[in-house]
């Protein structure tokens, strides 16, 4: 399954949401992502129809079990990136994170590969 930024960005979005809260709603998607609440309710929607939220009539959306497995996935490679980009550059964290957030979407296997290895040895 192949997604677009768009749809890793609210999958993780609701993984961060719901580990905090328990669950998330459109509102709180729309705050964190800084766009409206229509386009949320129609990326939610589409999250729905792949199987990847469970979205109640009361407002609650969790992730299923395929989308939590996906949202870790695209979370994994956010907070990597962002500690490579703390200890290697030596950005705040905020700024290491606000970057990460970008590069998440389009680094590839083998990068994160290369960026784990150096963190591992970082770690020795």
């Amino acid at each position: 399954m192949n997604f677009n930024k768009s749809m890793e960005m609210y999958l993780e979005t609701i993984y961060i949401l719901e580990d905090k809260h328990g669950h998330a709603h459109v509102v709180d998607i729309a705050d964190e992502l800084g766009i409206t609440k229509p386009s949320v309710t129609k990326a939610m929607d589409k999250l729905k129809r792949e199987g990847l939220i469970h979205k109640e009539s009361y407002g609650h959306i969790t992730l299923t079990e395929k989308g939590e497995e996906f949202a870790k996935k695209v979370y994994y490679k956010h907070c990597i990136i962002a500690e490579f980009l703390e200890k290697t550059l030596g950005l705040s964290s905020g700024e290491a994170s606000k970057n990460a957030c970008r590069m998440e979407h389009v680094i590839t296997d083998e990068m994160l590969e290369a960026i784990e290895n150096y963190i591992e040895k970082l770690h020795e």
